[in-house]
């Protein structure tokens, strides 16, 4: 099995969000032995945003892109290879203001990418070629977004994330959605901590 491990998180070793990524692909690595892991942390080594040429050269054939639109692709190839090798995607996403941090945005920017994650079909529809990867999105929220809160229509993060790796292929995504944090109490924060932990476990016996 191979894992890609996404950290997102600006807060490093205070971060929620990586502390239970963390104990995700532990417990991965525990019940497949032969486990390997990639581990990408977009807030340390953060991805350039798209800009002109980027976007020129992903619409030029691949034979006739210059060698300036070769080079300005070169990371984001390398980020669609990782991905397209995993088995499993396990990323740790804080809640930014109702939505994924901006670094998580960009790294989705640079893993779109015509003929290399999503392509034409024969009948000349779109589809995603990330047909056999799982995803487990771990997300930390500094509110409870659940009903009745009154936050309860402000989540973003998890359309999002299903509009953006379906579109790409993924059909077996699973959510892990630990609240509240930020703005709970000791107490609060350690049992919604623990239960994001026993929410992981569950998830991962059907794995």
């Amino acid at each position: 099995m191979q894992i890609l491990h996404i950290d997102s998180s600006p807060k490093e070793d205070i971060s929620n969000s990586r502390q239970l990524s963390r104990y995700c692909v532990a417990q991965l690595q525990a019940k497949y032995g032969n486990a390997s892991v990639d581990y990408l942390d977009l807030a340390a080594e953060p991805i350039p945003h798209i800009d002109g040429l980027f976007a020129k050269a992903t619409y030029t054939p691949k034979d006739q892109r210059s060698p300036d639109m070769v080079a300005r692709l070169a990371q984001s190839d390398a980020l669609c290879e990782r991905v397209l090798a995993a088995d499993v995607i396990v990323a740790g996403i804080p809640m930014h203001n109702w939505c994924y941090p901006s670094v998580f945005k960009v790294f989705i920017d640079q893993i779109t990418r015509t003929d290399v994650t999503y392509g034409y079909l024969a009948n000349g529809d779109i589809g995603g070629l990330l047909t056999r990867q799982k995803c487990i999105f771990i997300t930390t929220r500094g509110a409870d977004l659940a009903a009745p809160s009154p936050y309860q229509n402000m989540d973003a993060l998890t359309p999002a994330l299903r509009a953006a790796f379906g579109f790409i292929g993924v059909e077996d995504m699973t959510f892990v959605d630990v609240q509240p944090l930020q703005f709970a109490d000791q107490q609060a924060h350690h049992a919604a901590m623990q239960q994001g932990e026993a929410d992981i476990r569950q998830v991962l016996a059907g794995v």
